[in-house]
């Protein structure tokens, strides 16, 4: 497990990831960013961050839950590495640390979605040998 990953929960770490966070959720402003994951995280929600020279370089949010289909598993609810940081491994390294983490927790399965216009994370997600099994659908409300 790498020790360059922390979780953040304190306001000031949480307020730390936002600048990585806001490549993949623009639609995010600072303040409100730390609140809403404050407010995550009394749900279950984690904010995991990898660190190199001192700064915020990679991303996750993550719960655990359990369902009929998939048993315990950790969701991924958001993974980012910073544009300026990519091509590096670091998002690997992430990824196996919360991989790490779903099977402490004694998680059967790891799951995440990601949006069709993200080829390049697919392809991170297909060489981490990881499936598409499903298509996601959705009905704003």
């Amino acid at each position: 497990m790498s020790a360059r990953v922390r979780l953040a929960e304190t306001p000031e770490d949480i307020g730390r990831c936002y600048e990585v966070v806001c490549e993949l959720r623009p639609h995010l402003q600072p303040k409100p960013f730390v609140e809403q994951v404050l407010r995550q995280q009394s749900q279950g929600y984690r904010l995991a961050f990898l660190e190199e020279e001192g700064k915020v370089r990679a991303c996750a949010g993550y719960r655990f839950s359990e369902s009929l289909s998939w048993g315990r598993y950790l969701y991924v609810d958001d993974l980012i590495t910073a544009s300026t940081a990519r091509s590096r491994g670091l998002g690997g390294e992430l990824l196996h640390w919360l991989r790490a983490e779903a099977r402490a927790a004694g998680c059967a399965e790891f799951h995440l979605d990601s949006g069709v216009q993200r080829f390049g994370a697919h392809r991170f997600y297909l060489r981490e040998r990881m499936d598409i099994i499903a298509h996601h659908f959705a009905l704003k409300l």
